[in-house]
């Protein structure tokens, strides 16, 4: 029987010992065998597998409609797994031109030590990724990220992927932005999705970690290898909070999508606004993508750029209540970045530097009317 999103979500199987609906924490770090080499069950040791983190990746596998999740202990560290069992040396990232700060240092600091390199490519037009994907070397992989972190720009997963079908080249999505509840790339022809889970899909600001889905047998063996040589696995009880979290993804999402555009909305009106981005606005340059790509709705973030330049743009960060200064985004409560200074300082001096008056909000869960008259405070003190 075919189940949808928020009961896939739920449906963690229960503790075969003891019936116990909530799936438990085994924190153990290592299993009793049967014999020398003889394994009693699926576990040996809990780098390699543990009940609570294998449980996790059946729960996650199954929203992204994919057969194979790979967890790890954060966003990055799924980044760098998935990019070295992907991308060979000599090879290429195609990145978008608006590119998370920790995946550009990633790149730039350490993979480009190994010999994978990147170029930066303006992936809302689709004419020149054709161009870069053509002139990609062997050993390359396009990195789709949508919507983006901090401009929340679009790009069309589907026609993007079927370039990458074309000339060989894998197209791997970071769709942390959205969530698997908005979008679900490997349905569109991705080969791989990946998520910070410590975001929306943990939802509470508790639990850090990182996931992979794909239906590629292959590369989900490549992941696994790769996860266990490196030491890169997710512990136990962030696992299993990130698997309770993921519980109520669905109702959570639609609760932060209805604030996010009535903030945005908002804000396109406020007279020391210069510039709203949001996916769900009707102007916005990504909506009729969003319609197709994003269930219809525009996500949870906002981003504006206030008039005043970084001055401004630290009087509000410093003037809002309920929206709290701190980096991260995707749990319940509201945050407020600024980008330039905080989560995206490591892209400061390149091309991939946001505007220093660009405020990224997470919106939470609040009342709506409550973040309204905090956004409205904060704009008229600064």
């Amino acid at each position: 029987m075919a189940f949808g999103f928020n009961t896939r979500a739920l449906r963690i199987p229960h503790d075969p010992v003891t019936g116990a609906v909530v799936h438990p924490i085994h924190q153990s770090t290592t299993y009793v065998q049967d014999d020398v080499g003889v394994l009693r069950g699926e576990f040996e040791y809990a780098r390699v597998a543990s009940p609570t983190r294998t449980a996790l990746q059946h729960q996650l596998a199954s929203l992204e409609g994919a057969a194979h999740a790979q967890t790890f202990p954060s966003g990055l560290s799924a980044s760098d797994v998935l990019l070295r069992a992907v991308v060979r040396a000599g090879g290429e990232v195609l990145l978008p031109n608006d590119v998370y700060g920790g995946t550009y240092r990633l790149l730039d600091k350490v993979l480009s030590q190994f010999g994978i390199g990147y170029r930066v490519v303006d992936q809302t037009d689709l004419d020149a990724t054709a161009a870069a994907v053509e002139a990609a070397p062997a050993g390359s992989a396009i990195w789709v990220e949508t919507p983006t972190n901090p401009m929340l720009r679009l790009a069309d997963i589907a026609a993007i992927s079927e370039l990458g079908r074309a000339h060989g080249v894998p197209v791997l999505v970071d769709s942390t932005m959205a969530s698997p509840y908005l979008q679900q790339p490997l349905a569109l022809g991705a080969s791989a999705v990946l998520h910070s889970s410590t975001k929306y899909l943990s939802g509470h600001s508790d639990a850090l970690g990182g996931v992979v889905a794909t239906n590629d047998d292959a590369l989900a063996e490549e992941l696994g290898f790769l996860a266990n040589a490196v030491g890169a696995a997710g512990g136990p009880f962030d696992s299993w909070l990130i698997a309770r979290g993921a519980k109520t993804l669905g109702v959570r999402m639609d609760r932060h999508c209805a604030n996010a555009l009535a903030v945005a909305e908002m804000l396109q009106e406020h007279p020391k606004v210069l510039q709203v981005f949001h996916p769900g606005l009707p102007d916005d340059p990504g909506h009729e993508l969003a319609q197709r790509q994003m269930s219809g709705k525009g996500g949870g973030v906002v981003s504006f750029r206030v008039s005043g330049g970084a001055e401004a743009a630290a009087r509000v960060a410093r003037g809002t209540e309920l929206f709290t200064l701190a980096e991260s985004l995707g749990g319940v409560e509201s945050l407020l970045d600024v980008p330039a200074q905080m989560t995206h300082a490591a892209a400061q001096d390149s091309t991939l530097a946001p505007p220093d008056d660009l405020i990224r909000l997470s919106v939470g869960i609040e009342d709506a009317a409550d973040l309204l008259a905090d956004l409205e405070r904060a704009l008229t003190a600064a």
